[in-house]
């Protein structure tokens, strides 16, 4: 298996709007935002509830379970730094508490199937910690 600490590829945008999340990741942690107001989990991070537009917006730790909901098999990545990890897997993860991220999904040989079981597996890609994900039960990915 490639080591994916070494992999030479562009990380994420940090800014004052996801740090929360950001700090979460690095801390083995995965956080969400949940309206005060009407009590939607929300994620991407946002300034404003996406369903009832209030303010009223906090982070939250989320389960770290969830369904996959699609995925990818990667062939030919769109940065050449991912090139080493060839074929790796992306896909949509349904969180426990609603909302859906992309994420890269770490299994043995790729063997995956839409509606799997998942959990939280944030794992070092390039010296930084991402939230990755894994098929339930697996260790898979888990370098914290």
């Amino acid at each position: 298996m490639t080591d994916l600490a070494a992999l030479q590829v562009p990380g994420p945008i940090h800014e004052p709007l996801n740090a929360p999340f950001w700090e979460g990741v690095e801390a083995g942690v995965l956080r969400i935002q949940r309206c005060g107001a009407c009590g939607a989990s929300v994620f991407y991070p946002r300034p404003i509830c996406p369903r009832c537009w209030s303010d009223a917006l906090r982070w939250v730790e989320a389960r770290g379970t969830g369904r996959l909901k699609s995925y990818s098999e990667i062939f030919k990545p769109g940065h050449p730094g991912w090139s080493p990890a060839t074929p790796y897997l992306v896909g949509l993860v349904e969180l426990t508490e609603g909302p859906v991220l992309m994420s890269h999904i770490l299994a043995a040989g790729n063997a995956v199937a839409i509606g799997d079981a998942l959990t939280f597996a944030p794992t070092d890609i390039g010296g930084r910690i991402l939230p990755c994900f894994a098929k339930a039960g697996s260790e898979t990915g888990r370098e914290v």
